[in-house]
């Protein structure tokens, strides 16, 4: 399915949204750990929030912890593609279990080998980033494919310039429905926005639950909706925020 272009969707008072980070409210960068929101936006979100009534939440892959420092506590934060949470206001605690070791050093090697290359662990989810090397695509994919080999739990998922090593509980559309089942989402209507491979579960389970979605960008998708740009998520979320 290509998604619509248009515009004839509206959030809503009684929606609950889960809105991705990178490339999403944030745009990409060569270097992640300089990805912020841009200059405003934090007020937009905490705004929204109130609108729906505390129901909205950041549903990212980044770690927990990472993720925190980049958006607004009173938000909901899911990270590590929903295997950890904190409520709003509450600081990250916790530990997550870590991915196998000799899965960890297969991939430390793989990314030492190649210039450009960066090897992220996040609890049991291994990125490898390649977005300063893209002519490395093929050979990376076929490479860690072949690592996961030993590890019947893993799986490779393809993403903008990054590949991930993931557990099956690492799900953004299973962290989506099990948040559907509790306040304060409970009730309302699962509106998913993202960008990525990694954000198709959610938008198919936002869609399973009688809500929608909405891809930004170019690319094939389930979601029923489209955005061209991170400026229109923003243009999008101001307009909810002021209404």
């Amino acid at each position: 399915m290509a998604g619509k272009t248009d515009r004839d969707f509206a959030l809503a008072s009684d929606d609950a949204l889960f809105l991705d980070f990178d490339g999403t409210l944030a745009g990409l960068q060569d270097d992640a750990s300089s990805v912020s929101l841009v200059s405003g936006m934090d007020a937009v979100l905490v705004a929204c929030a109130e609108r729906v009534g505390g129901a909205l939440a950041v549903l990212s892959g980044r770690d927990l912890s990472d993720l925190a420092k980049r958006v607004p506590a009173q938000l909901w934060r899911f990270g590590n593609h929903g295997l950890r949470r904190a409520a709003p206001n509450e600081h990250p605690s916790g530990t997550i279990t870590s991915a196998p070791k000799e899965l960890v050093a297969a991939l430390q090697i793989l990314a030492m080998r190649h210039p450009g290359v960066q090897l992220e662990p996040k609890g049991p989810v291994l990125a490898i980033h390649y977005r300063a090397a893209p002519a490395l695509e093929a050979e990376l994919g076929d490479a860690l494919r072949l690592a996961i080999m030993p590890f019947p739990d893993y799986s490779v998922q393809h993403g903008k310039m990054v590949y991930e090593a993931k557990p099956g509980a690492a799900n953004k559309g299973a962290c989506l429905i099990k948040a559907m089942s509790a306040s304060p989402f409970k009730g309302r209507r699962p509106v998913m926005i993202g960008d990525d491979t990694t954000d198709e579960d959610a938008f198919a389970a936002a869609q399973s639950l009688g809500g929608f979605a909405i891809k930004v960008g170019a690319g094939s998708t389930v979601a029923q909706h489209r955005l061209p740009s991170v400026t229109d998520v923003h243009e999008l979320l101001t307009e909810f925020a002021s209404a």
